[in-house]
Formats: structure tokens, C-alpha cells, sequence
């Protein structure tokens, strides 16, 4: 790529640092396009941030371009720019948004906190997949019929399991079948609820033998162990 060797190897100026920025800009646009634009991927849609404009770099001779530790191509993210073959190696990284799109449950009509879901309160739609990655939009019905709304949603708003209000799968007191789990094998036995089952959190029973553990509930009065 001697256009490139060209391009970096005058910085300097201002003109050579706002060459360099797009060069390093389009560096990583075909970084990221040729892994979300593949054949038979989902709609995406990518937004490239800036370099630093403080930063001054040396001349490079060669970049290469990758994903840091731990990074994926979804949502708010990163890409990485390194000089392997120039005066002084450096390395940058240029934010970058990527928007997946897909189909999801979204919400068909205004609906109250408190209300209990049924098969008319929603529909499918495309969505972005990627908009909060810690809270996906649900696409199975059946895990949104008859489930309650923590909070209320607007038409057109993805519903996603932070829409929902935990189940409580038993109470303190309760007698509560336990299940615990290993490489291969699963062991089962029957003890007392010390504390409620509310889903997506712990909950302490005693043991016939009256051993007090901690698990996840994970069903009607059923507690899961793993090992």
C-alpha cells in the first residue's frame, strides 16, 4: 500500500494529521463492514467516531486494525489501530456504534404498570437488537404471556425482560423441591423456603436435613443448585 506509506509519512502539518485521520478511519470502516455486511447477516447499521485530535502520532508504514479484548461488534463499542511497522509503534482506538436489526416483541398499544399481558397487547416488528445488550427485546411470545408489567410501555416500545416484574416462584415457608445440577448428573431432594423465590434471585431453604442453602429459583416452588 504505498498510498498509504505516502499519506503517513508526512505528518507534521495540519493537512498530514487530517490525512492520517482518514486514513486511519477508513482502515477500520473495512475492518468492520467486511465482518457485519456479510451475505445473510441481519440489517446493520455502523457509526464511526473520531481518533483523539490531540493525539500526534508518527509516521507508519503499516496499521493493523482489530477488536480489543473482550469488544464486539454490538452497540456502544471500539475498534483498534496499530502501528506494526513505522519510527514509533502506537496504537489508538476509534469508537464506533453498531446497530443490529431484527425482529422482536413490541408493545401494541399504551399499557399501564401492573398490566398482565395477553396476546393482543403485542406484535412483531424490527428493532434494534443492539440498543441495551444487558436487556434484549424479548421474541418469544410465550415468555411475555401472562406476565405482569413492571413499569408502563408506549406503542412501538420493545419489550424486554426489565418490562416485566419478577415471577415469585414460592414464598417463606413454602415446601420446595430442590434440584441440584453437576457435569452429567443431577440430584434431587425436598426442603422449606427460609426466604421468597423471586426470579433472577437467590433464595435460602432448609434441608430435610436441616441444612440451610442458597439457589435459583427457577420454576413453581423449585430451587436450583449448580455445581
Amino acid at each position: 500500500m504505498a498510498g498509504l506509506a505516502m499519506l503517513l509519512g508526512c505528518v507534521g502539518s495540519a493537512h498530514a494529521e487530517n490525512a492520517l485521520a482518514e486514513v486511519l478511519l477508513e482502515e477500520a470502516r473495512r475492518f468492520v463492514m467486511a465482518q457485519v455486511a456479510a451475505p445473510g447477516l441481519p440489517r446493520t447499521e455502523v457509526s464511526f467516531g473520531q481518533i483523539d485530535s490531540r493525539l500526534r502520532l508518527a509516521p507508519c508504514d503499516k496499521i493493523l486494525t482489530y477488536l480489543p479484548g473482550g469488544a464486539r461488534l454490538v452497540g456502544k463499542t471500539r475498534v483498534g489501530l496499530r502501528c506494526v511497522k513505522g519510527v514509533t509503534p502506537w496504537s489508538v482506538y476509534l469508537p464506533i456504534t453498531v446497530n443490529i436489526f431484527g425482529k422482536a416483541l413490541v408493545s401494541s398499544a399504551v399499557l399501564p404498570a401492573g398490566h398482565v399481558l395477553s396476546a393482543e397487547d403485542f406484535r412483531q416488528a424490527e428493532v434494534n437488537l443492539a440498543e441495551d445488550t444487558m436487556n434484549p427485546p424479548i421474541t418469544d411470545a410465550a415468555v411475555l404471556l401472562g406476565r405482569t408489567l413492571a413499569k408502563p410501555v408506549a406503542p412501538g416500545q420493545s419489550l424486554r425482560p426489565g418490562s416485566l416484574k419478577a415471577r415469585q416462584w414460592f414464598a417463606a415457608g413454602d415446601p420446595v423441591q430442590i434440584r441440584v445440577a453437576g457435569n452429567g448428573f443431577a440430584v434431587a431432594g425436598a426442603g422449606e423456603a427460609l426466604t421468597a423465590g423471586l426470579e433472577g434471585m437467590p433464595a435460602r431453604v432448609r434441608t430435610e436435613s436441616g441444612r440451610v442453602i442458597s439457589g435459583m429459583p427457577v420454576a413453581e416452588r423449585q430451587l436450583e443448585l449448580a455445581l
